[in-house]
């Protein structure tokens, strides 16, 4: 008997040493992350920050792979149906994950039983701009200014169904103002004309419109956020206007396939977490309008559940259609 328990505990002791040694050497190889988009976009920038102290500590490269299309769709099924050895990761975003979701009927994937959260990467506030026709210089005054002239104001998106749509929308939904949808075929052209006059308002990321704030042809009313922006910190939030809880956010954020083991997620969510802590890399992400937002695979997992919800009530209460 001794001695089948001294083998017994020899065996076990075994067993732990092969998988702690298995657990140290990860990774091993190349790491994946899919981005949603083109390359050379906001996603790119983000992406390859982080992924450069990865590279540096562990010695293996990631290898960024572009899988643009369908507003996300592509890439994101990509992901969905890759091996869940914790070797390929999905940079998803509020349109991939919460929007899409919420907006398309029927998706060939499902982000919350198909995906296991990592951490989320970066907040992209979007900054509510006007036209300097329009006297209003809060929130509120806006509000009373669209309600005294309705259908007289026209509010541009990058698109039907974008998120820039969806946050008039749920502007409408959260004060009770009054504006007409104009969409546009992406951000760039919503801007000229805003510009020009022939718009009077606007959601857009913050680096695209600074330039236009601060030299007098645009004013800025509020932040989508609910902390102000550390890349606009002088403007307010829709929040701290007068409407509490308003919140919305284009984000990216970090996926595996559902069943990548935790040890593996958590190491990975360890070294985003100490890359965005670290002062230069969150510098350099301010200056492209990403705020740094460190956290855990529990804390992605309850934001998205949260931001779903609230897409899918805008969706349902304008009435939006997939297009």
């Amino acid at each position: 008997m001794p001695r089948l328990a001294a083998l017994f505990a020899g065996l076990v002791a075994l067993t732990v040493s092969a998988v702690t040694e298995a657990a140290d050497s990860y990774p091993s190889k190349p790491l994946r992350m899919v981005i949603t988009f083109p390359a050379g976009g906001p996603s790119d920038v983000v992406v390859r920050l982080v992924t450069q102290r990865m590279t540096e500590e562990w010695g293996h490269p990631v290898i960024i792979d572009n899988r643009g299309g369908a507003g996300g769709i592509v890439g994101t099924e990509v992901v969905a149906h890759a091996p869940p050895d914790g070797y390929t990761f999905l940079v998803g975003t509020a349109g991939g994950m919460t929007i899409n979701p919420a907006l398309h009927a029927k998706l060939s994937y499902d982000p919350f039983r198909d995906f296991a959260p990592v951490g989320m990467l970066v907040m992209n506030p979007q900054i509510l701009i006007a036209h300097p026709s329009v006297p209003a210089k809060t929130v509120k005054e806006l509000v009373q200014y669209a309600k005294e002239r309705p259908g007289q104001l026209n509010f541009g998106s990058a698109g039907s169904g974008t998120a820039t749509h969806l946050g008039l929308e749920l502007l409408k939904l959260s004060t009770g103002m009054q504006a007409v949808h104009v969409p546009y075929k992406g951000g760039a052209p919503a801007l000229t004309d805003l510009v020009g006059g022939q718009i009077q308002l606007l959601w857009l990321s913050i680096p695209s419109v600074l330039p236009h704030v601060k030299s007098g042809r645009l004013r800025a009313l509020a932040v989508s956020t609910l902390k102000r922006s550390a890349s606009a910190l002088e403007v307010p939030t829709v929040a701290e206007s007068g409407y509490p809880g308003f919140e919305y956010a284009n984000w990216n954020a970090l996926f595996a396939p559902a069943t990548t083991p935790q040890a593996r997620i958590a190491k990975i969510n360890a070294r985003v977490v100490k890359a965005l802590n670290e002062p230069e890399i969150a510098q350099k992400l301010v200056a492209q309008g990403a705020d740094p937002a460190p956290g855990t695979p529990a804390e992605l997992g309850r934001y998205m559940h949260t931001d779903h919800e609230r897409w899918k009530k805008v969706i349902s209460s304008a009435g939006i259609k997939p297009q």
